[in-house]
């Protein structure tokens, strides 16, 4: 089954490091966030990734090609223009393509341009490339199988913006920086999706979070899967240093794998 990641915008909240990369490529514990959402599904055993790139592309290209030469040894051959890469266990085992969709095209067209590339399967898997979560993708991915619908996204508490308290009267009897407030759900992608789903998106203009997603909804052919775990999107140079200070101290959610 194909993951398909949206990495393709411009990240403009986080301009001082967007400048020179794409956002998903904006580093958490000197790997890219992009590195920490595939790293989780690889860990439920997803290991067929397409990247629909745009802004900067070249440097998801790049850091990609990187990568897999930097975590292998290697034998060159100057005089022959020859290089040869040995495995390396330090490189997951996984296998990525990285699509240019266009450096304008909105959500909706991402999608639709990855029609060719996530294959036969009627069913696959989408998320965005500024999210972590420790969603279960197995329960997840049951779900979407259960009830048969073209769609589902993941529900998720809305991350707190400001300190939560607690009063009596005017005493505060509980301050705390929390993640997430316990009220309302939002759309936290993590989507699965029956290739149906391409029959909602016009073209390239289409933003996916507006008709796609509310025709989808009208049908009956969208459902929500309520994730009651850690959920954060890296929006904001705030909340990057959120997600920064969780894996610095070791208390990171969303790291599901083993060192």
């Amino acid at each position: 089954m194909k993951t398909a990641i949206l990495a393709g915008g411009l990240g403009s909240r986080l301009a001082e490091e967007t400048v020179v990369k794409p956002k998903p490529m904006v580093e958490i514990g000197g790997r890219p966030i992009l590195w920490h959402i595939m790293r989780h599904y690889l860990t439920h055993g997803h290991d067929d990734f397409v990247i629909a790139a745009g802004y900067k592309a070249e440097v998801i290209k790049r850091w990609m090609v990187d990568y897999a030469t930097l975590t292998a040894d290697v034998t060159v051959q100057p005089h022959r223009g020859q290089v040869d890469y040995h495995g390396s266990d330090a490189c997951e085992p996984w296998t990525v393509t990285v699509v240019d969709t266009g450096q304008d095209t909105n959500t909706g067209g991402r999608i639709k341009r990855m029609a060719p590339w996530v294959g036969d399967d009627q069913t696959f898997m989408v998320t965005w490339g500024d999210g972590v979560s420790d969603v279960d993708l197995d329960a997840l991915l049951a779900f979407h199988r259960e009830h048969g619908r073209i769609a589902t996204l993941t529900a998720v508490r809305p991350p707190a913006r400001y300190g939560h308290i607690v009063t009596e009267g005017d005493r505060i009897t509980e301050f705390s920086e929390k993640p997430q407030i316990g009220e309302g759900w939002i759309n936290g992608a993590f989507f699965v999706f029956e290739r149906e789903v391409f029959d909602y998106i016009d073209g390239d203009d289409t933003q996916f979070e507006k008709e796609p997603l509310e025709r989808l909804a009208k049908d009956g052919e969208l459902m929500a899967y309520r994730h009651h775990g850690f959920w954060q999107c890296m929006d904001t140079v705030r909340e990057r240093h959120i997600l920064e200070e969780l894996w610095k101290g070791g208390n990171a959610p969303w790291k599901t794998w083993e060192n």
